[in-house]
């Protein structure tokens, strides 16, 4: 069976092991104060202002993507409508030669 803890038990830890593990502790902790800092700090800074410039031209940005979307859509709507009557003109030519060829 595998030993027991107790009081009697013994660990064997180098100095070099015992010098890696403080260092590995200071460092994080040294990292939790230096975010906590950053932290606090960035709650104090004003919250950013956006100018009258790039607030109008974030507007005519949006506004050119909607009409360009818009253009789109009816080009898109007239190629659907050609593509339609051609679809129409060959089911046309196909029920001529259909019954043409069922007559015979």
């Amino acid at each position: 069976m595998g030993k027991e803890l107790s009081e009697d038990t013994n660990f064997n830890i180098s100095i070099k092991t015992l010098i890696a593990i403080g260092a590995g502790m200071a460092s994080l902790i040294g990292m939790w104060f230096a975010i906590q800092a950053d932290i606090e700090e960035a709650k104090l800074l004003p919250e950013p202002e956006i100018s009258r410039t790039e607030y109008d031209l974030k507007d005519q940005l949006i506004r050119e993507t909607i009409m360009n979307t818009g253009k789109k859509v009816e080009e898109n709507s007239d190629a659907l409508k050609n593509i339609d009557e051609k679809l129409f003109e060959i089911i046309s030519k196909w029920k001529n030669i259909y019954y043409v060829w069922y007559l015979y």
